[in-house]
């Protein structure tokens, strides 16, 4: 059975660390990353532990074994992932509601993944429905940029509730940036 909760110790973090590296561009075939969806950015447990303080990244548990996370990214890590650098520049300057976001209350969903034999079973639903119950009673908005090619990633992120904001083109993709309204 799984269960939804923060992860609260080394062992948790080094899970999503083993999957999130499963699941990088450059450890699957081209044919899985445009069907199943793929991660961007590589974390290290130093950054992962500093990031799971004051909120908990959300895991989903089966028994001892990680069925899938959703990274908490607050803006005081602007600068920690130089490839996000820019992505949160740009979330700040975006306006919504008639406010510039950089203005309010919101985080950025470092990075959401599912375990391949869990998929098409609620885990991403229940990672975000688990993560609205953490985190709405303190943030308005969360957001994230999803690239243009991972159209599972999309599809999924739209289900729950996200709606895209804006879109963006750099030197290595295209871009979509979504905001799940929790006001």
């Amino acid at each position: 059975m799984i269960e939804y909760k923060t992860a609260e110790n080394s062992i948790e973090l080094q899970l999503i660390i083993d999957l999130q590296a499963i699941n990088l561009p450059s450890n699957i075939s081209e044919e899985e990353l445009k069907q199943q969806g793929f991660v961007t950015v590589k974390h290290d447990l130093d950054l992962l532990t500093r990031m799971n303080s004051p909120y908990g990244h959300i895991i989903a548990k089966d028994g001892d074994k990680i069925a899938g996370y959703a990274l908490v990214m607050l803006k005081d890590f602007a600068d920690e992932v130089p490839v996000l650098f820019t992505m949160f520049e740009r979330i700040n300057l975006l306006e919504y509601k008639g406010e510039k976001l950089g203005n309010t209350q919101y985080f950025v969903m470092g990075q959401v993944c599912v375990a391949k034999e869990y998929r098409s079973q609620g885990v991403f639903a229940g990672l975000y429905q688990h993560m609205k119950t953490c985190m709405s009673p303190h943030f308005d908005y969360i957001v994230t940029q999803i690239s243009s090619r991972n159209t599972r990633s999309k599809r999924a992120h739209e289900k729950v509730g996200f709606e895209t904001i804006k879109t963006y083109k750099d030197d290595h993709d295209d871009w979509e940036i979504v905001l799940w309204d929790w006001e």
